[in-house]
């Protein structure tokens, strides 16, 4: 039986083990996935302060914050087979280089227009920075133990990045301008277009067929009004037009699918989906990541507006949950060698439930301890699902399809994070809005009570406006509200991640995925 292997630029040999070029490699390729889970939390905090220089417009200010997010998501499965086309090296390194330029662009824009632009440009520049990452290391090594243990060290990073972003941007911002949040990514670029060409072997499809650019068109025009529609209705616009855009996504998605059925050379190969293992590791890391960011959402606020706490500190607090992240994704590597991955997925999402249930418990006068219990279960779940499950996705994909599969796995994670936010902002922010309109002071005027009823944010705005005691009266009521409707989101999110644990210690029971079984699935 003969193996079949991907070429490479300088020898093509059968390497079992990785040494320290490797694992020097590894580091590399994590440094661009930090980076992009940084950007992405960062520019929260420095909305405020580039909104007092630029003076955008509300509509602006959505599409500053939007617009990365649509062109990531939208360009990831594109990427991930251009990638596989052209070589995986050669996608990482310029894609480093445009993120590095735009970083530049954006931090010095004069005007709201431009910053728009170059946030759209890095939203591409993100999108060929991912899907190589993970499909690289699918190339770099080939023993078991060794491919689990980077995977699981690259899925950990995805956490520590989250985490570090509020703690990088809040100490940037309360000693530089907002633009220093955008020109962190030079110097990391800079290193990684450095080390990258002498540390990373360059992979591709020996036979990849023909790039089909219709293909590359649906799936960007599927994706982006799905998500624009979701990221409606977490504002809590419920309207035809966020409506019918995720109908027209859906619609234009299957069209998608329908091509890739009849092309010789698809540019999601759906056979992936056929694998029990491939197909419910998506979905568990799907709903994990659709829970945590839909839980981090709330999280973030209640530091800042519920404790009062400075952005620094509130990110000082999530620390024990992106370091739980880590040993999360490192014991679950480690135990895979003895334990079924089903089984250790399915115990990771139960993890992650008991830590949903700890944050249900969480109200204005908590102890803090009971909110790091919390975070601690839940980083440690997570990364746990999220190691084994991103290790399943690429281990039965062929390797020359690896690219592919990392971006419908970044793809799905995109998805999962916005429908998060949508749906249990959605309901966490009606709550808030019940109990606000049933306890809210009686002597505030009907314009302040409607704006402090939209959100926890307008009350604090609304609170200091008012004398000292009745703001503070109104701070009471607001903050109990909200620590309700993040209760109800937190329970909701208990009872999604035990149902996905039953769900896959019961389906994956039987899938065991080891260096022999990704091999067979290439020959």
């Amino acid at each position: 039986m003969r193996t079949k292997y991907l070429r490479s630029e300088t020898v093509v040999r059968d390497v079992t083990t990785a040494g320290r070029k490797e694992w020097l490699g590894l580091a590399v390729l994590v440094l661009p996935v930090l980076l992009i889970s940084v950007t992405v939390t960062v520019l929260y905090f420095a909305l405020p302060f580039l909104s007092a220089d630029l003076s955008p417009t509300g509509s602006q200010l959505l599409w500053i914050v939007d617009i990365y997010a649509f062109l990531l998501a939208g360009l990831l499965i594109t990427m991930g087979t251009l990638g596989d086309r052209i070589g995986r090296r050669k996608l990482l390194l310029l894609g480093a280089t445009a993120f590095g330029i735009t970083s530049v662009i954006a931090a010095y824009a004069p005007n709201a227009d431009l910053l728009i632009a170059a946030r759209a440009l890095q939203g591409a520049a993100a999108a060929s920075l991912m899907p190589p990452t993970l499909a690289l290391i699918r190339n770099m090594f080939h023993d078991q133990r060794q491919r689990r243990m980077a995977i699981a060290l690259w899925a950990a990073s995805f956490a520590g990045g989250s985490v570090l972003g509020p703690i990088v941007g809040g100490w940037l911002l309360e000693h530089f301008w907002w633009g220093s949040v955008f020109l962190i990514n030079v110097p990391v670029m800079l290193l990684l277009l450095v080390l990258g060409p002498i540390l990373l072997p360059e992979y591709r499809d020996p036979d990849p067929g023909r790039f089909d650019l219709l293909s590359a068109v649906l799936s960007l025009a599927a994706v982006l009004p799905i998500v624009y529609g979701v990221k409606q209705f977490a504002a809590d616009d419920f309207g035809a037009v966020s409506v019918l855009s995720v109908v027209a996504g859906l619609l234009i998605g299957a069209a998608f699918l329908n091509r890739q059925r009849k092309l010789p050379d698809p540019m999601l190969d759906l056979r992936l989906f056929a694998g029990r293992g491939f197909t419910m590791s998506l979905i568990t890391s799907t709903l994990a990541i659709f829970a945590l960011v839909g839980l981090f959402y709330f999280i973030a606020q209640y530091l800042q507006m519920v404790l009062g706490l400075r952005p620094f500190v509130a990110g000082l607090l999530t620390l024990p949950a992106a370091g739980m992240a880590l040993v999360g994704s490192i014991l679950a590597a480690a135990l895979a060698q003895r334990v079924r991955p089903g089984h250790i997925m399915g115990g990771g999402m139960a993890l992650g439930a008991a830590g949903f249930l700890a944050m249900s418990q969480v109200d204005v006068d908590s102890e803090r301890w009971v909110l790091i219990v919390g975070l601690v279960l839940l980083g440690a779940g997570i990364g746990a699902v999220q190691a084994l499950a991103s290790d399943m996705i690429v281990a039965v994909a062929p390797p020359e399809r690896a690219g592919s599969a990392s971006a419908v796995l970044e793809a799905a994670t995109e998805l999962g994070g916005a429908l998060g936010i949508a749906i249990l902002g959605s309901v966490g922010l009606a709550v808030y809005r019940d109990e606000f309109t049933t306890a809210a002071p009686a002597e505030l005027s009907p314009e302040d009570a409607e704006a402090a009823r939209e959100t926890l944010g307008g009350a604090v705005g609304v609170a200091g406006r008012l004398p000292e005691q009745a703001g503070a009266e109104l701070l009471d009521v607001a903050r109990a509200a909200f620590t309700g409707g993040m209760q109800v989101a937190a329970l909701m999110g208990t009872v999604l991640m035990a149902a996905t644990a039953v769900l896959a210690t019961i389906l994956l029971r039987k899938v065991r995925v080891d260096a022999s079984t990704a091999d067979a699935r290439t020959e």
